[in-house]
């Protein structure tokens, strides 16, 4: 399915990613190899266990980059020109090997470019860990607002150059 064009993107439209991944203390290994981020916290069990989680973190910037993968289908897929920026990113929960992530995009503004030829489309992109067995979210003390069967654990704003359909069809 492709993305989106410019005039498809409405300001205030919330976009569900139906696509969610479980996350491998493989893809976290991986991950942190590629990248030459050899943190202990991510990677050394023994380490982990001594530390406020009890157990290994998944690196916050495969949460990132996974949270932009999944959203890709439904929002750039085919019709994006670039990616500008990634601003205001937190992460205000952990992700644990075996956790399963859901993404959710909601557009914050749009506005053409000068020549009018593409349009600028920035998206506030939302991470949940999802409990789908009942007892995943136990671990964390959340005492904030939201589903308690949904955990946000990664945030960021995403601003993206986008092609505006061809009007000559």
């Amino acid at each position: 399915m492709p993305g989106l064009y410019y005039e498809e993107f409405e300001e205030g439209q919330t976009i569900e990613h139906r696509r969610r991944r479980t996350v491998s203390e493989s893809d976290n290994q991986r991950f942190c190899d590629m990248t030459m981020n050899q943190q202990p916290l991510h990677l050394d069990e023994a380490f982990a266990a001594d530390t406020q989680f009890g157990e290994r973190l998944v690196n916050g910037l495969y949460t990132m980059s996974l949270a932009v993968g999944i959203t890709i289908p439904e929002t750039t897929d085919g019709t994006i020109v670039a990616n500008l920026s990634y601003d205001d990113v937190s992460h205000p929960n952990p992700v644990f090997h075996g956790d399963t992530v859901r993404v959710q995009s909601t557009v914050t503004d749009k506005r053409e470019t000068s020549s009018g030829e593409r349009g600028l489309v920035t998206m506030r992109v939302e991470a949940f860990v999802v409990d789908a067995d009942g007892e995943r979210l136990d671990r964390v003390d959340d005492d904030g607002p939201g589903d308690d069967d949904e955990l946000l654990v990664c945030e960021f704003e995403r601003t993206v150059l986008s092609l505006k359909r061809d009007h000559d069809d």
